[in-house]
């Protein structure tokens, strides 16, 4: 009576394996292309950004910085931050780092914002969603790795795969969240003039919808970084992969100097994604 009892356990773990043998068994090939697609863009934009010199880097993003906060001292402050990251000795492995979480980011958004739309427009798609993005969003983001180094073996695929299912959530509510949350006078407004579906989505809900948009993309991009030091366990190069040899070799310092690279990338995307999606809402 101590002990639960066995016919009341649920193999669970069997299942999840049995599914995942028949998916690698049937369905490889869509897998191995999906994979060289990703690598072909994360190699792309990584190969431009180290194509790229280093000044004219500093220099662009500080004027977006600039442009965008609306502040002259921010754009030199972000300036001053990219510069020693440099002075650390990080600088090729920081547009690694940016190379992954660009490509993450501009997947997680390709697929999360058609998905937010859907949600909004369907409740049956909602409720069906829903539970899926709450286990998305509280899974352990180890478990993710399991899943991408079976489908993509060791490397940057896997990387950037299991960072897309951690980072793409919270774009998809807030796409969905920003539609809902446009007023239905508007939409019935719209509709008085004769407006399709497809006219009131792209030129009434969408546009109003941008602000709560932006601070999905901002939340996204922010979840992305957070994944770099789990993602360098599978083969990601990049500052999360010296921090992770650090730990092993019990190198305080090292540690020291690719984790505050890390929080300064952290700090230059947040300000600038964050000012976007401030202006897009003063905006509205």
């Amino acid at each position: 009576m101590l002990e639960f009892p066995e016919f009341l356990q649920v193999p669970l773990a069997g299942w999840v394996d049995a599914a995942m043998g028949w998916l690698l068994a049937n369905l490889g090939g869509i897998f191995d292309a999906i994979g060289h697609a990703i690598l072909f863009i994360l190699l792309y934009i990584e190969r431009f950004l180290l194509w790229l010199p280093w000044i004219v880097i500093i220099v662009l993003v500080g004027v977006v910085a600039w442009r965008v906060m609306r502040l002259w001292w921010a754009g030199l402050v972000t300036a001053a931050l990219l510069v020693l990251i440099g002075s650390f000795g990080y600088w090729d492995l920081a547009m690694m780092t940016v190379a992954i979480i660009t490509a993450s980011v501009v997947i997680s958004l390709v697929l999360g914002i058609p998905t937010g739309i859907l949600m909004a427009r369907s409740n049956l798609v909602e409720s069906l969603l829903k539970p899926l993005l709450d286990a998305m969003q509280t899974m352990p983001s180890f478990v993710y790795l399991i899943p991408a180094l079976m489908f993509f073996g060791l490397g940057k695929v896997p990387a950037v795969f299991a960072t897309i299912i951690y980072a793409m959530p919270p774009v998809i509510r807030l796409t969905n969240l920003g539609i809902r949350q446009v007023s239905q006078s508007v939409v019935e407004a719209a509709q008085a003039f004769g407006s399709s579906s497809r006219q009131i989505l792209f030129e009434v809900q969408l546009p109003l919808a941008i602000p709560s948009i932006m601070v999905g993309i901002n939340q996204t991009t922010m979840m992305a970084l957070a994944m770099v030091v789990i993602a360098s366990m599978i083969g990601a190069r990049g500052l999360g992969l010296e921090v992770l040899l650090a730990i092993n070799r019990i190198e305080v310092g090292r540690g020291f100097e690719a984790g505050l690279c890390i929080v300064l990338l952290a700090i230059i995307i947040d300000r600038i994604t964050h000012a976007m999606a401030a202006r897009q809402q003063y905006a509205a």
